[in-house]
C-alpha cells in the first residue's frame, strides 16, 4: 500500500471528522451515557479501528496491517491505563457526572494533536539518528521499572500527591471560579469574568497527558517505524475511550494488576528496541560501530506477547482476592443505589427483588476478607453512607407498608455493618 500525501490527508479528515461528531451529537448536552449507549458507540469504533486495519490486507500489504493491529492494540492497553489519572484529577476538581464526558473527549481530542506532534518529532528524530531506537529501548525499560516500583509501593498515595502537586499549579497561575456554571468554562462573579473548574480541569488533563505520550510514543515506535502506521494506530486507539469508559466503568478499579501487565508489556517492547539498535548500530564504541549480529523481534511475535500478556493480566485481576472483594464492594454500592433510585410506581414485588439483591452483595462485601475488608471497605466512607441510606430506606419502605395494613413476612434487621 502506497502511502502518500493523500493517504495522510483522508486518515486525517477521517479523524476530525469522527471528533466533530462527537462534539456536536455526544457531549453538547450534557448527560452520563447509559449502559446502552456506551456500549454501541463502543462497539461501532472498536469495529472502525479493525476495518481501517482491514484496508491493508486489500492492498496486499499484510507486513502494515499487522503493525497496524499490534500497534493499535498497544495503545488501547496503555490509553485505557491513562483513564486511572483522568479520574483522579476529576475526582478532586469534583467534575459533576454529566459533565465528565465532555472532560474525556477534551482529553482524548488534545492527546490526539500531543502525540501526533510526538510522532513528527520521533519520525524525524530515527531518520536522522538511528541509534536514538537506544534511547527509546533504555526510556520503555526504565518506564517499565518506575512503574513496578510504584505499584509495589503505595501508588496510590504517590498517585494522589502527584495529583494534587498538578492541581495546586493549576490553580496557583490561573485563578478561577471554584463553583460550577453548568458545562461552561467562564463564569461572572462579582461583575468579574472568572474561569470555572471545567476549564481549570480541562488544562490538568492536557498538561497531563503530555506525560503520557513519553512511554506511549517510543513503545508503538518499537512495533513500527512507519510514522503513518503509528498515528493511526495511536489516533484511532483513542477514539470511543470515552464511551469505553463508561461502558467499563466499575471494571476498571478491577484491574488490579493491570499495572504489572503494563509494565511487562512495555519492557518487552523496550528489549525489542535495544535489539533493533543493536542490528543497525552504527555507534562506533559499540562493535566498532559495526551492526550486532542479534536476533530481532518479529512484529507477529510481539502481536501475540502483548495480546497474551493482556488476557492473562484481566483473568488475573478478577480472579483474585481483591478483585473479587472490589466486585462484591461495587455490587453492594450499586444494588443499594438502584433500591435508592425506585419511585413510587415500583411494585411492592419490585421493591422485593431489589431488595434481595442488595442485602446478597451487603453479605457478600461483610464477608470479605479481613486485609481486604480493611482496606476497601473500612476506608470508604462513600461506599457506606450510599448503602446506610438504602438501609434507611428500606425501613421506610417496610413501615409504610405497616402502617398501610399490607401483610409483611420479612423481618427488618440492623442494619450492615459495612
Amino acid at each position: 500500500m502506497e502511502i502518500n500525501g493523500l493517504t495522510w490527508g483522508l486518515t486525517i479528515a477521517l479523524i476530525v471528522g469522527l471528533l466533530a461528531f462527537d462534539y456536536f451529537a455526544h457531549v453538547r448536552k450534557a448527560h452520563t451515557p447509559t449502559i446502552r449507549e456506551a456500549a454501541v458507540w463502543s462497539g461501532i469504533y472498536i469495529a472502525l479501528a479493525l476495518a481501517f486495519g482491514l484496508v491493508f490486507f486489500l492492498f496486499g500489504d499484510t507486513q502494515h496491517a499487522v503493525e497496524y493491529y499490534t500497534g493499535y492494540i498497544l495503545e488501547k492497553a496503555l490509553s485505557v491505563d491513562n483513564l486511572f489519572v483522568f479520574l483522579v484529577i476529576m475526582a478532586s476538581f469534583g467534575v459533576p457526572r454529566d459533565y465528565q464526558q465532555k472532560v474525556l473527549l477534551f482529553g482524548i481530542t488534545f492527546a490526539i494533536i500531543s502525540r501526533t506532534v510526538f510522532i513528527l518529532i520521533g519520525a524525524a528524530a530515527i531518520s536522522a539518528f538511528s541509534w536514538v531506537f537506544y534511547l527509546f529501548g533504555i526510556a520503555l525499560i526504565v518506564i517499565a521499572g518506575l512503574q513496578l516500583k510504584s505499584e509495589m509501593g503505595d501508588a496510590d498515595e504517590a498517585e494522589e500527591e502527584a495529583d494534587n502537586v498538578m492541581v495546586r499549579f493549576v490553580k496557583r497561575f490561573l485563578p478561577a471560579s471554584d463553583h460550577y456554571d453548568g458545562d461552561r468554562l467562564f463564569t461572572v462573579e462579582n461583575g468579574k469574568k472568572v474561569m470555572t473548574p471545567m476549564l481549570l480541569v480541562m488544562i490538568a488533563i492536557g498538561l497531563t497527558d503530555i506525560l503520557f505520550a513519553f512511554d506511549s510514543i517510543p513503545a508503538i515506535y518499537g512495533v513500527t517505524q512507519e510514522p503513518y502506521i503509528v498515528f493511526a494506530a495511536t489516533a484511532f486507539s483513542l477514539m470511543g475511550l470515552r464511551q469505553l469508559f463508561f461502558l467499563i466503568d466499575g471494571l476498571l478499579d478491577r484491574l488490579v494488576y493491570l499495572s504489572y501487565g503494563l509494565a511487562a508489556i512495555l519492557a518487552f517492547i523496550g528489549v525489542k528496541l535495544v535489539l533493533h539498535a543493536l542490528h543497525e548500530n552504527t555507534l562506533g564504541f559499540i562493535n566498532d560501530g559495526q551492526p550486532v549480529p542479534v536476533t530481532e523481534i518479529p512484529t507477529t511475535l510481539s502481536l501475540l506477547v502483548v495480546v497474551g500478556i493482556l488476557v492473562l493480566t484481566v483473568i488475573a485481576s478478577l480472579a483474585s482476592p481483591k478483585g473479587q472483594a472490589l466486585r462484591a464492594l461495587q455490587n453492594a454500592e450499586k444494588y443499594s443505589h438502584r433500591y435508592t433510585e425506585l419511585d413510587d410506581a415500583a411494585t411492592p414485588a419490585e421493591r422485593e427483588k431489589a431488595a434481595a439483591l442488595m442485602d446478597e452483595w451487603i453479605r457478600r462485601a461483610e464477608r470479605v476478607d479481613g486485609k481486604w475488608h480493611d482496606q476497601l471497605i473500612d476506608h470508604k466512607d462513600r461506599w457506606s453512607a450510599i448503602i446506610r441510606q438504602a438501609h434507611e430506606a428500606r425501613l421506610a419502605d417496610l413501615r409504610d407498608a405497616d402502617a398501610a395494613g399490607v401483610s409483611q413476612k420479612i423481618v427488618a434487621q440492623d442494619g450492615p455493618t459495612v
